[in-house]
């Protein structure tokens, strides 16, 4: 599992995407999220300014990318 690590107390989904290489840009973080095709803990997530923190685990096609906490 891949680890996205926090500079300040949170991440947005939008940017968590595109810091994980999965999206392209926020155009299409957008689009993805929007089609319901992102998971935060599970559960499909359509707010792409979702705030996501140390523990939170985001899948986008069968990836899963962890948030940890930088510090």
């Amino acid at each position: 599992m891949e680890k996205i690590y926090l500079r300040d107390d949170y991440i947005k989904l939008g940017q968590a995407l595109k810091a994980a290489g999965l999206v392209e840009s926020g155009v299409d973080a957008k689009f993805v999220i929007q089609d319901g095709l992102v998971k935060v803990n599970g559960q499909i997530e359509m707010q792409r300014g979702k705030k996501l923190h140390h523990g939170d685990i985001l899948e986008f096609e069968g990836n899963q990318i962890e948030i940890v906490s930088g510090s």
